[in-house]
């Protein structure tokens, strides 16, 4: 599998502060515009979140509920979806480390989280 950290990449709609945020604090976490994949649709954002072996951070609750629910039908695997409900991304942030302290990635493998 993937390993003991979780490696988190934002989709573009989450604000790129939670990513200094959190590598500022030893994880390591990626932004849509870091990598390239600005404009992207929802299962391009999954996708190519598979495809660098991260869990997505996300606000698109319905589409990666539904994204999620084709991976686990189709037996595909993922590295974990989490949905954060648009809150102050100081916020996000605390949510965040409780589950990156807490969980290892290979336990987050397939997971669908809400913060």
């Amino acid at each position: 599998m993937t390993g003991i950290f979780i490696h988190i990449y934002l989709d573009e709609d989450v604000d790129v502060l939670v990513a200094s945020l959190l590598c500022s604090r030893g994880f390591e976490a990626t932004t849509a515009h870091q990598a390239g994949q600005l404009g992207k649709t929802d299962a391009e954002q999954l996708e190519y979140a598979v495809s660098q072996r991260t869990a997505i951070l996300t606000h698109n609750r319905i589409d990666f509920e539904n994204l999620a629910r084709e991976y686990f039908e189709q037996e595909k695997l993922h590295y974990g979806i989490i949905v954060a409900v648009r809150n102050p991304y100081q916020e996000i942030v605390q949510r965040l480390l409780t589950i990156l302290n807490s969980t290892t990635a290979d336990e987050m493998a397939n997971q669908l989280l809400y913060i």
